[in-house]
């Protein structure tokens, strides 16, 4: 599809031990011979996504693997750049790092750390990052790290660091420190009339040339159920309509919850919807397939078709 980039949202398939493992990598593969020009693995209560993605990418050629996102407060930034240009090499250079700081109630609440200063720690751990994959070395000095280390990892070479920016310095940072940001529940009007104009009027302040990548991540499904696909999609992502980042851009968007930001409608309507996100700034688009109605393997096809075949174009 011209414009933009079709990418497909891929993790744990369930199941159980190796074969459970085997099943999620083999998913790549197939998502690169469909014709999708990008997979994302999330990092939330599953397999690491670095490590699923390390293992996909000697069973890829062409796909661009990334990360959606990996959690920075509970990884130090030297050892997140030691495993993300290990992943490099083992991609042969496909891989793209998206990083966020998670939430208050998963970073506090489970894991017991501080999340303090959210937008200064980013802002430092995406410079400490940045800095050690594009030169190997790094010689830096703020007020949440103070790093002075290099690294050498054969066969891996600089990649897009990508990052969840969704309140406003963290959109500038996105732009100005990393190469651009993945978003998740943030529909087409926010990112054209809010984050993609912020975005672009940073890059050009900061003198950047290239323009920052914006990659939306929303649930698709193909139906004639649209109304009742967005209502089974705002009940199954219910907690995106609470947690307090997302909840700031589904109110901005105008959005009751997450359905009302979800792709649905029949394959020309999908189309159409993800033409408009293009129109709005959106380079890549990262689709969490939500399968909906009596056949959900059946509803999971059909989207994963639709998808695919826009992608070839």
């Amino acid at each position: 599809m011209k414009g933009i980039r079709i990418g497909i949202s891929l993790g744990d398939l369930g199941g159980d031990g190796a074969s459970a493992l085997e099943a999620s990598i083999q998913q790549f593969a197939r998502a690169e011979a469909a014709g999708f020009q990008t997979a994302w693995a999330p990092n939330i209560f599953s397999f690491d996504a670095m490590t699923l993605l390390a293992l996909a990418g000697p069973r890829t050629g062409s796909i661009e693997l990334g990360t959606a996102v990996v959690p920075t407060y509970s990884r130090h930034p030297f050892y997140m750049a030691q495993q993300a240009l290990s992943t490099a090499a083992a991609t042969g250079g496909r891989f793209a790092l998206g990083l966020g700081p998670s939430h208050k109630v998963v970073i506090e609440n489970m894991l017991g750390l501080s999340y303090d200063k959210v937008a200064q720690h980013v802002e430092e751990y995406v410079s400490v990052v940045k800095s050690l994959v594009e030169t190997g070395k790094v010689a830096f000095q703020g007020q949440c790290y103070r790093v002075n280390a290099g690294l050498q990892i054969a066969g891996a070479r600089p990649f897009p660091v990508l990052i969840g920016g969704l309140g406003p310095r963290m959109r500038k940072i996105a732009a100005t420190v990393a190469d651009g940001t993945i978003t998740w529940m943030t529909g087409r009007r926010t990112i054209g009339e809010t984050l993609a104009p912020q975005m672009h009027a940073a890059a050009r302040a900061a003198g950047r040339k290239d323009s920052p990548r914006i990659v939306c991540g929303l649930p698709v499904v193909v139906t004639s159920d649209a109304a009742g696909a967005r209502e089974a999609v705002s009940k199954s992502f219910a907690i995106y309509g609470q947690l307090p980042s997302y909840r700031a851009m589904l109110d901005l968007e105008g959005a009751k919850g997450p359905g009302d930001v979800a792709v649905a409608g029949d394959a020309r309507e999908v189309e159409r919807q993800i033409e408009a996100l293009a129109a709005a700034g959106v380079t890549d688009f990262n689709a969490a397939l939500f399968p909906y109605g009596p056949d959900a393997k059946a509803s999971f096809e059909r989207t994963y078709e639709v998808l695919a075949e826009l992608a070839r174009r």
